[in-house]
């Protein structure tokens, strides 16, 4: 199989950037989402981005947010990709001139299949768990809702973890990973151990 990417999500500390380029993440999300606390202001986030190397995609991630508050973030805060967790629509993700991934937020009932459909020119679809708030929640879904064959690359998200993260690869075959809660000490405080187990876990699943 091709190699599954990694991003990790929610980074607001230098040390915690730093482990995670180091132990091979392909990614790493910033959270522009006030209500998180895992969130960023521009100038904080504009820091943290500041440390990133050539080749690690730097993310954003934003959550029905207004038009002009995204265009200030991005006039400060220099990102490859945006990440749609919100009610946005086509029309809106593609406004930014930056490529962008859509999550779905799964449940029964959900047409996977239609609502990738929606988004012809997103980079990939991202599966989450359907919880109260937007992501970070460490809750997992039923793999099985995930159609066999979708539009677009998918993005597997929601409760991985070190301890299940290989047998979620085996299983879904994601173009990608996407965890936050489950390499994190606390809320926002990542654990470097927890980073380079969930990272091992994903390569052992390739073999």
């Amino acid at each position: 199989m091709s190699r599954t990417r990694i991003k990790i999500c929610g980074i607001t500390r230098k040390e915690d950037l730093r482990a995670a380029v180091a132990l091979g993440a392909d990614a790493l999300g910033f959270v522009f989402y006030p209500p998180s606390p895992r969130f960023l202001d521009s100038a904080a986030a504009a820091e943290l981005v500041r440390e990133v190397p050539p080749f690690v995609t730097r993310v954003g991630l934003f959550v029905n947010a207004a038009a002009a508050d995204i265009r200030a973030t991005l006039a400060a805060v220099p990102l490859d990709l945006l990440q749609f967790h919100g009610d946005e629509d086509a029309a809106c993700c593609a406004q930014y001139g930056l490529p962008y991934i859509k999550a779905a937020r799964m449940r029964p009932g959900l047409d996977l299949l239609e609502y990738a459909a929606l988004f012809p020119d997103a980079r990939a679809i991202l599966l989450d768990a359907y919880v109260a708030g937007y992501g970070g929640a460490g809750v997992s879904f039923d793999w099985s809702l995930i159609p066999r064959a979708l539009p677009l690359p998918m993005i597997l998200s929601g409760g991985l973890t070190p301890e299940n993260v290989a047998g979620a690869v085996r299983a879904v075959r994601p173009a990608a990973v996407d965890v936050s809660s489950g390499v994190e000490l606390a809320k926002g405080i990542k654990d470097a151990a927890k980073i380079a187990e969930f990272i091992a876990g994903v390569r052992n699943a390739e073999v």
